[in-house]
Formats: structure tokens, C-alpha cells, sequence
């Protein structure tokens, strides 16, 4: 079985990470203000990718797109009875969230009028999230942060006027870090900081079929990415219970595997005037069980344990496009996201909940062969309460308990420019 390294490094708080875990959907800008309802059949521009690579074919020529995402997540902890590990006992760790820029870039190209191709450059997982560093909860966590990037390069085939089958190979770059504060008794508080990266490959698969001229449905497969991930824990406490062996300085490893997911959309041109689309994404979080780093000198090798027991989730979108004249396309979109995490094993590093999209945005053809497309969403997020009972009875090197509950919600801005050749 793998673990999910720091899986902290996933959610601030469902902020920054805005579908289940600490996958990020934020994938164009032209989605965003549909909600990402029917990505994998709307095959709009070269983001599809992404979402599904077989909608290359429904692409004339050569597109450039490059798409950035401006990211501003509000989320607090509200604390009821936590016990501190050590005084001071400290505040409630202010505001989560911070402000996070997400690009994406593609290019297709049509080879031949049934075989295309195409690369994109993403950021499929990824957050940060940051508390106070004094406050009640920082022998949890303090900083936790995740940064992914892909590189998927694609293939599109045409089988026929109806069936079109795409594939992409990804090789991501993951890097992760956390920080926490120590509490070591006579020693003292201190911190610790732990980092790691890899990269790690996969792949996505899709096929579109056009069931009329103005229906189709599409489906996605997107693979897990398992990486081994490769650093080392550093702390100004130099040993822990005055055994010299339990030093917090070594090397480390985990295993990380981010998850694969499959999806299926619709899109339909209604008229002239309307289109409508949805989409039903499940993403395979259950492999989450724990999260588990190791030291790498033998002399005790688990550095962390942490259960986590996630589950399998469900993502569902509905939206619609509206083509107010030749050049100006409004988009609206709503959408319900399932957390992965279990109300009894959330902690401070992962306190995300279910959420609710709410999104809109416009497409504006500002030339024959250029497009601007603008997308907004608000998403609001469900109370999380937590409850992370460390130490009982609190003993002088003890984390103390976290009970309290977290609220926040969080808004995207997203812009993309998309350029025919």
C-alpha cells in the first residue's frame, strides 16, 4: 500500500485546493464560469487536455492557450475547548488562507484531419495554508504547503463522424513541505520543518462520442501518479525525551500517490442561443489510510504517523452558455464537491468539508483567430468541526487537544487567452 506524503501540504482548508482532497480543478478559465460542468465533452479549446484529450478533434488548425487562476481562500478556526500543549496557550491562528496564482498553458495542433496533438503544462494538486506560529494548535501544524507541476503531452484520434478516442502520458513534479512547532519539555519549544520532492508519471485516456449533431457525451480517465518522495527534517531541537537517538535532524521519505479519477460529461447545443452541460467526476481518495514519513538513518524509522481514512468522492456540475451576439459569450454554472475526509479523523493539516461552487464568467471573441475569456466562482464551504484528541492528560512533551470547528469560503478569478493559428 502507498501513503500520501504530508497529505497536509492537500487543503487549506478546501481554499486553495478547491475540488475533494488536494486536487486543484482549476484547469482553464473558459470552464471556470460553467463550473467545469461537461469538461470532458465541451471540447471548447485546447484546455481539453486536460479534461479529455480525444476533444482535440474538434479542434481546426492550431490553438495556443495560456490560463492563469487568482485564488483568495478565507477560512479560521474557532476554537471550543482545546487544550494547549504548552503555555502560552496562543490564539486561534488567524486566517488559513493566503492569495495563490494557479497557470495552465496548452497547445494542439491539427496533424492530419483525424490525428491531432498536443501538450499541456498544469498544476493538478497543490495549496498552502499557514497559522500563526503561536497559536493553540502549532504542535499540529503551523505551515503546510504542496506544489505540483505536469507536463501531459496527447493524442487525438478520429475514428469516425461520431466516435473521436484520445491518450496523454503526465510527468509531475511534486515538492512538499510542513512545519510544526515542538514541544520538548524541559528542552523547551522549538520547530520542525520537513521537505521533500519527486517526480512521478501517469497517464489519461478519453473518448467523445456525438450521439446528434448538437449532443455528445464524453468520458475521462485520468491515472494516479505514485512518486517517492525524497528530503529531510530539520530542528532546532536536537533530541526528544533525552534519548540522543530521537533526533528530529535526518533524512526522510514517504510515499506519496496522488489519486486517479474518471469522469463523464454531456454537452448539448440547444439553439442558436443556448448551450447546456454536466458532468459526474469520482475521484479514488479511499487509498488515503494514513499519512506515514520515515527517517531515513535507521535509528527509529517512523517519523510520523497520522490515520487519515479518506474516501472515495463524487463532484457534480450543471451549467449553461449563452451566445448574447457574435463576439460575447455569458457563461453561468453551480456545482457540489464531497470531501474525502471523515468528520473523526480530521485534523489542523486537512480541516476541509463538502463545498458548493457558484460560478460565472464570459467569453469575449475579440478577433477572428483570439478569445478572452474572464471566470469567477464563490465557494461555500461547510463547517468543519474537529476534534484531535492527542493527550488526555497532557504530559509535559504533549501536542494537546484541538476541538473546535473551521469556516471559511473562498473566491477565484480566472482569466485565459486563446490564440488560432
Amino acid at each position: 500500500m502507498r501513503h500520501i506524503f504530508l497529505a497536509g501540504f492537500g487543503l487549506v482548508f478546501s481554499a486553495s485546493a478547491q475540488s475533494a482532497g488536494f486536487a486543484l480543478i482549476e484547469q482553464s478559465a473558459s470552464g471556470m464560469g460553467n463550473a467545469y460542468a461537461g469538461a470532458a465533452a465541451v471540447a471548447e479549446d485546447a484546455s481539453t487536455i486536460y479534461f479529455n484529450p480525444a476533444g482535440m478533434t474538434y479542434l481546426s488548425g492550431s490553438q495556443l492557450v495560456v490560463a492563469g487562476h487568482a485564488i483568495k481562500p478565507t477560512a479560521r478556526f474557532n476554537n471550543q475547548g482545546s487544550v494547549p500543549g504548552r503555555l502560552p496557550a496562543g490564539d486561534e491562528g488567524g486566517d488559513l488562507g493566503s492569495w495563490a496564482f494557479i497557470p495552465n498553458t496548452y497547445f494542439s495542433h491539427e496533424i492530419n484531419p483525424n490525428l491531432f496533438a498536443g501538450v499541456g503544462i498544469s498544476v493538478p494538486f497543490g495549496l498552502k495554508t499557514e497559522y500563526d506560529k503561536d497559536w493553540i494548535g502549532r504542535f499540529q501544524a503551523v505551515k503546510s504547503e504542496l506544489k505540483t507541476i505536469n507536463i501531459n503531452p496527447a493524442l487525438a484520434f478520429k475514428v469516425n463522424d461520431k466516435l473521436s478516442i484520445g491518450a496523454g502520458v503526465s510527468a509531475m513534479w511534486a515538492q512538499a513541505e510542513l512545519t510544526r512547532a515542538v514541544n520538548g519539555g524541559a528542552l523547551g519549544e522549538r520547530s520542525i520543518k520537513i521537505k521533500g520532492d519527486d517526480w512521478g508519471f501517469g497517464f489519461n485516456l478519453g473518448a467523445i462520442y456525438q450521439i446528434t449533431p448538437d449532443t455528445r457525451f464524453g468520458v475521462a480517465y485520468r491515472s494516479k501518479v505514485e512518486q517517492e518522495l525524497a528530503g529531510d527534517a530539520r530542528s532546532s531541537l536536537t533530541q526528544l525525551n533525552a534519548l540522543p537517538l530521537r533526533t528530529l535532524n535526518t533524512d526522510v521519505n514517504a510515499d506519496l500517490t496522488l489519486p486517479e479519477n474518471f469522469s463523464v460529461s454531456a454537452f448539448s447545443h440547444i439553439n442558436n442561443k443556448w448551450d447546456v452541460m454536466a458532468d459526474v467526476t469520482w475521484t479514488r481518495w479511499s487509498q488515503f489510510k494514513e499519512l506515514k514519513i520515515v527517517r531515513d538513518n535507521g535509528t527509529d524509522s517512523t517519523l510520523a504517523l497520522t490515520p487519515e481514512n479518506w474516501e472515495n468522492t463524487m463532484r457534480y456540475s450543471v451549467g449553461a452558455s449563452y451566445q448574447y451576439n457574435e463576439q460575447l459569450k455569458l457563461r453561468a454554472g453551480l456545482a457540489f464537491d464531497e470531501e474525502a475526509i471523515k468528520d473523526e479523523f480530521r485534523t489542523a493539516r486537512i480541516p476541509g468539508n463538502d463545498r458548493t461552487w457558484v460560478s460565472l464568467g464570459a467569453s469575449w471573441k475579440t478577433s477572428e483567430n483570439c478569445k478572452l475569456d474572464i471566470g469567477y466562482a464563490h465557494l461555500f464551504i461547510k463547517e468543519a468541526s474537529i476534534r484531535d484528541i492527542q493527550n488526555v492528560a497532557v504530559p509535559p512533551t504533549a501536542n494537546g487537544n484541538l476541538i473546535g470547528e473551521f469556516d471559511g469560503h473562498v473566491n477565484i478569478l480566472s482569466v485565459q487567452y486563446t490564440r488560432n493559428f
